[in-house]
């Protein structure tokens, strides 16, 4: 069983201003002659922490990490305002070209998969291979099972809690009833209605209890950024089409990928990573059998360092 490697810092940090408003926090870590990869987070809106630097070997990585539009570091907080699918697809080139690399590989997991895809989608010349967990493929299917029905059968007495939060009569869509509160006003009422959402999310992200998880994602700053963007975004689709990333995967044809997947992940399903799989023959599936969704589970840390060190081996031929 793979862990993940010693802990390290930041050889460089950069703030990189993408417009006029917005300021986004990007640092490099392990060796600057190394393989570039980037670290493309979840949520949308989780932020890094220091452990996603770790699943890469410092010494055969350059390691790029990047706290999204509104999240983390990158200023201002929870910012919703020109935050979208398109603008992060924009802010990862400029932040290719920044920090000159040509090439690099993509690292994402959960949203951080999706956003990976559009991205090599939209610049493959850029990218040479990807390593993607947790695959989120934005289609409609995927917000229901999350925000209607699925998740909720599983976790009927988490669903009860997420669900109470809003009254019966606005209960035909939580997403935008969530989205009301988390965009209003009141003070109180928005950082409540973060703590719900972001706690739905947090009880359900792994396969056995995670009192980390449940803290970080409870912790005011974290849940209140995760719960506006997700918010955002889920209520508008992530800014693209029911089919978008399928719809396109030709032009990823000769990227080689390793997906990673959760047989029990309870947050994006199973079948979004065997779909993906089917449409892009060139990658390999690995269905991690004791593990749930989040990237922190010891099956998925195993999974995704032999994926780093296994794609290293091959970038290096």
């Amino acid at each position: 069983m793979q862990i993940l490697y010693p802990e390290i810092k930041p050889y460089a940090e950069h703030r990189l201003e993408v417009a006029d408003n917005h300021d986004l926090y990007v640092e490099e870590c392990g060796t600057p002659e190394g393989i570039p990869v980037i670290f493309i987070h979840g949520g949308p809106g989780a932020g890094c922490d220091n452990d996603h630097r770790r699943f890469f070997d410092p010494e055969k990585y350059r390691i790029v990490l990047f706290d999204q539009r509104g999240c983390g570091r990158s200023l201002p907080h929870a910012s919703l305002e020109d935050n979208t699918s398109q603008y992060l697809v924009s802010d990862m080139e400029a932040i290719r070209v920044s920090l000159d690399i040509d090439r690099w590989m993509l690292f994402g997991g959960s949203w951080g998969s999706t956003l990976a895809l559009l991205y090599a989608e939209a610049h493959p010349d850029n990218v040479m291979a990807m390593i993607l967990r947790g695959i989120f493929l934005a289609r409609q299917k995927d917000y229901d099972w999350l925000y209607k029905e699925g998740a909720s059968l599983i976790y009927p007495d988490y669903w009860e809690d997420f669900k109470n939060h809003i009254p019966k009569n606005e209960r035909d869509n939580l997403v935008d009833a969530y989205y009301k509160r988390l965009t209003g006003s009141d003070e109180l009422a928005r950082m409540s209605a973060a703590k719900a959402w972001s706690l739905w999310e947090a009880r359900i992200a792994t396969l056995h209890t995670n009192h980390k998880i449940l803290e970080h994602f409870a912790a005011p700053h974290v849940a209140l950024a995760i719960a506006r963007i997700e918010a955002h975004y889920f209520a508008n689709n992530c800014f693209i089409e029911d089919l978008d990333i399928l719809n396109n995967i030709e032009k990823i044809k000769d990227i080689p990928g390793i997906i990673v997947h959760g047989r029990y992940d309870m947050i994006c399903t199973l079948d979004n990573a065997h779909a993906l799989q089917h449409a892009w023959p060139i990658s390999e599936l690995q269905i991690v059998r004791d593990a749930g969704h989040s990237a922190g589970e010891a099956g998925n840390i195993d999974a995704l360092v032999r994926a780093t060190r296994t794609m290293a081996l091959r970038l290096e031929e």
